[in-house]
């Protein structure tokens, strides 16, 4: 495996894990109703937004090459 498969791999595992993350903070702000609630769901919506971007970005970079 060269280089740059390694790197697009790296890349998209972790723009998977940090979409997973927000949506384990999203469900865990509404089923958990604690005082942080707000936080968590910006916190949530904001890794989702990260991941869900990075793959969106990798993708479309993908085709270009």
């Amino acid at each position: 495996m060269n280089g740059r498969r390694l790197h697009r791999s790296a890349t998209v595992t972790l723009s998977v894990l940090m979409a997973v993350i927000g949506v384990a903070l999203i469900i865990e702000a509404i089923a958990g109703a604690r005082g942080s609630v707000s936080l968590l769901l910006v916190l949530g919506f904001l890794f989702l937004l990260a991941g869900t971007g990075r793959l969106y970005l990798e993708r479309r970079r993908g085709r270009g090459s």
